[in-house]
């Protein structure tokens, strides 16, 4: 039995502030790879670099952490009212698969950033302000392409497009 407070009110609720969420988590990695890291990686002084970053990095964070777990909350909330949990892993629900797969690495990564940062970037790189800003901005641009991808595509397919 349909409920018209649930799909009429409820559901597009939930779906807008899913959809806002995404646009300010994936847009800020967007806004990082696209405008900071360029901008660092033309800077001089390693030390300027280094607190540029960590200033930039710091607000991001908090930020995404929120609009991560709005996210994980809204869209969770979305599958069970919307009872499709069986689409998952299935053709019909790949989109649901891949972002729920890529909402679980951007959790694990915002998690646990502080110990991946040490183990991406121990040894030489520790030392080596440039070669530790050329992989950051290498793991935001496959970041941020695959997150384009499974945004462009859970989009499709997920107002009808087929493949």
């Amino acid at each position: 039995m349909k409920n018209p407070l649930i799909e009429g009110m409820i559901i597009p609720l939930l779906t807008s502030v899913h959809v806002v969420s995404v646009l300010i988590w994936i847009g800020g990695v967007v806004f990082v790879t696209v405008i900071i890291f360029p901008m660092i990686l033309r800077m001089e002084d390693s030390m300027e670099k280094v607190m540029f970053f960590q200033g930039t990095e710091h607000r991001f964070a908090k930020i995404a952490k929120v609009c991560v777990l709005i996210v994980g909350l809204t869209g969770g909330l979305l599958v069970y009212l919307k009872g499709v949990l069986n689409a998952f892993f299935h053709k019909e629900g790949l989109y649901l698969t891949l972002m729920l797969f890529l909402w679980i690495v951007y959790l694990i990564v915002l998690t646990f950033e502080k110990k991946l940062f040490k183990i991406i970037f121990k040894g030489q790189a520790q030392h080596d302000t440039k070669k530790m800003f050329v992989r950051l901005t290498l793991f935001h641009w496959i970041v941020m392409l695959v997150s384009l991808f499974v945004v462009l595509f859970s989009v499709y397919q997920g107002h009808g497009g087929n493949f």
